[in-house]
């Protein structure tokens, strides 16, 4: 018998109506807190959790019976007895966390032992349903940091710590509006995050993805690259509204890797150039996702301060994009085509134009005039709302800004879920401090040098942030390097652009390459190779945060000095071209395995901060750029 018994069909179809529900909740509980009225912090995070615990076993259950649609009536029962048993769990849990809050805030209440049983079930139970929406990575993560806390008094040398009782445990990780589960990262999603996830998605279901692809395809028609130029643009811009490497590629990559491919360059060569300007759309003023807006909250900067010190940086890494192409157009002896009537810009695209630049406009001016980042993302709400009828498609089927607006809240309730193993986290390394001893053994091994710590640094970071989504992987990293860095004499807002690129750039470091792996299928491309190509054409992103690590002035808002800035923008520039044409092996012509030696010796020596070693490296770089040009040039002797 399948699962496509009365009973069970039923029971799905009630497990969807509470999701849509849930998620409808969920959206009009952002909207609301976003722009006309706080909520009471406990009765907000509550909600949210109860509300998210419902949209995350539906969702999870839906990808179960997707993944096994031949599932026999027995086993199919006894995940339906599993997810009500979650639910039940979960919301007796969630109950408890405003029980005990409220009798914390009108009297002297202690956590006691028979609070402690609830918050392991809510543990269990947003562990469990972390593994089962975002993998392994998290939900290893997060029990991890709760073996931790009770066993890490038998841990030797570093990671012993004194002890934590069954009261203690569940006072640090659930019983809590400062760290664990309800603590102030969730707090930040809630209030500033939740409403940018439901525009991005409006913004994409209201058809500016659409009309943004078209006008990126104009744009690149005389390069080259063409469809590859176009889906570098198209994903800066489409990355910034989505927050999401895998959302990027779903949306752009399905119009851009057939065209890309259809242009001459290889499957793998498609897929990768996809999957690496995907990634880099989180890094892109002026909406950067998620973890833009989080980094804000922590670091106290501002998000329009986060949103100027990140331009400089993502420019620097389309560049190496863009860079990259050309190099391998020229290899491949691909030429600029003529556009074609159907990639010419209509009266309908430039009237839906206005349905991004309105909106992106509109976040820009509230952040400028003074509003929070989470007014911003409420008139940017509403300003796409009122436009979106301009659409003749949105017209025809209105549906579709609902479905759109459930499909956000179900993302940002997805969120959520993953936002709870990192509150796990944060608790474990606040209640036993292992995040500053970690800090102090990265102090010990770098010695004198800041580099050799970034290294280091870089090299963790990688290795935590694989295989897992932008935001969890940059709060992560941050909060076990950060205080390392920052010891290390950068600046708060410096360490946290460093780390944040490299949970970026985690998505394209195999062997768990999500993004690669995402592109792949599209391409037809074997996702191994794929992701060595991602991890190739994406170089650029490795170096970058060293740039401005060294260079704070990349950052603008930070030990700014116009000579410094023009300076170093100028060699970084040059240096991306010779790294790229190095990668490549081919610049006018094809280069020697001397020449590409040489290339990349310059290219990391125009960066050092000495002029006794940048001055000569410009002067080879220079040098072996004539030379190639040179040599390019026909011999009319010979012809």
């Amino acid at each position: 018998m399948d699962a496509e018994t009365p009973s069970s069909g039923w029971m799905s179809r009630i497990f969807v109506f509470a999701s849509i529900l849930a998620c409808a909740a969920l959206g009009f509980i952002a909207v609301y807190s976003s722009g006309i009225g706080l909520l009471d912090p406990k009765v907000h995070r509550a909600v949210a959790f109860a509300l998210a615990l419902v949209v995350g076993v539906a969702v999870a259950r839906k990808q179960r019976e997707t993944a096994d649609p031949e599932m026999s009536a027995a086993k199919s029962g006894f995940h339906l007895g599993l997810d009500l048993l979650m639910i039940v769990a979960g919301l007796w849990s969630i109950w408890s966390f405003f029980f005990v809050q409220t009798q914390m805030e009108e009297a002297l209440y202690d956590v006691s032992n028979r609070d402690a049983w609830p918050a392991l079930a809510g543990l269990a139970v947003f562990l469990e349903l972390c593994r089962r929406l975002w993998g392994w990575g998290l939900f290893v993560v997060g029990s991890l940091a709760v073996v931790y806390l009770f066993f890490g008094n038998y841990a030797p040398g570093l990671l012993e710590h004194t002890g934590f009782s069954l009261k203690e445990v569940s006072e640090a990780l659930w019983y809590n509006t400062n760290k664990g589960v309800f603590g102030s990262i969730t707090n930040i999603v809630l209030v500033t995050v939740f409403i940018f996830i439901i525009f991005g998605v409006l913004l994409e279901g209201t058809g500016a993805g659409d009309t943004l692809l078209k006008f990126a395809f104009l744009a690149t028609r005389r390069t080259r690259g063409g469809p590859a130029h176009a889906a570098i643009l198209a994903s800066s811009m489409f990355g910034t509204m989505s927050g999401s490497t895998v959302a990027n590629i779903v949306g752009t990559g399905t119009f851009t890797i057939p065209m890309i491919k259809k242009r001459g360059f290889s499957p793998t060569f498609a897929a990768g150039i996809e999957a690496t300007a995907s990634s880099g759309g989180q890094i892109m003023p002026p909406i950067m996702g998620a973890a833009a807006l989080v980094m804000a909250d922590l670091t106290g900067a501002g998000y329009l301060n986060v949103i100027v010190a990140a331009l400089l940086p993502a420019l620097f890494y389309y560049f190496s994009l863009f860079s990259a192409v050309s190099a391998e157009a020229r290899r491949q002896g691909i030429e600029a085509q003529p556009l074609k009537v159907e990639d010419k810009i209509t009266r309908v695209d430039a009237i839906n134009s206005v349905l991004f630049i309105g909106p992106i406009l509109t976040v820009i001016a509230s952040l400028i005039f003074g509003l929070s980042t989470s007014k911003a993302g409420f008139y940017a709400v509403v300003v796409l709302l009122c436009l979106s009828f301009i659409n003749p498609k949105v017209r025809e089927n209105p549906m579709r800004i609902w479905n759109s607006f459930v499909k956000g809240a179900q993302s940002g309730a997805t969120l959520l879920i993953a936002i709870a193993a990192i509150g796990i986290l944060v608790g474990s390394l606040d209640s036993t401090g292992l995040g500053l001893k970690l800090a102090n053994v990265i102090s010990s091994v770098r010695g004198e040098s800041l580099f050799s710590a970034l290294l280091v640094a870089m090299v963790g970071a990688l290795v935590l942030g694989m295989g897992m989504p932008t935001l969890p992987a940059y709060l992560i990293i941050i909060l076990v390097m950060g205080p390392a860095i920052q010891a290390l004499g950068v600046s708060m807002l410096t360490a946290h652009m460093f780390v944040f690129y490299y949970g970026v750039a985690s998505s394209l470091t195999p062997p768990v390459a999500i993004a690669a792996y995402a592109a792949a299928p599209i391409a037809g491309a074997n996702p191994l190779m794929t992701a060595l190509m991602s991890f190739r054409l994406g170089m650029a992103k490795f170096i970058i945060p060293f740039i401005f690590a060294f260079y704070p002035t990349i950052l603008i808002v930070e030990q700014f000095n116009l000579a410094e800035f023009v300076w170093i923008v100028a060699r970084t520039c040059f240096c991306i071209w010779l790294f790229s044409s190095a990668l490549s092996g081919f610049d006018r012509g094809k280069l020697t395995v001397a020449e590409i030696v040489l290339r990349f010796v310059a290219a990391f020596a125009l960066l050092a901060v000495s002029p006794w070693v940048h001055l000569p490296a410009l002067a080879a770089g220079i040098a072996l750029i004539l030379f190639d040009m040179r040599r390019s040039v026909p011999n009319p002797k010979a012809a």
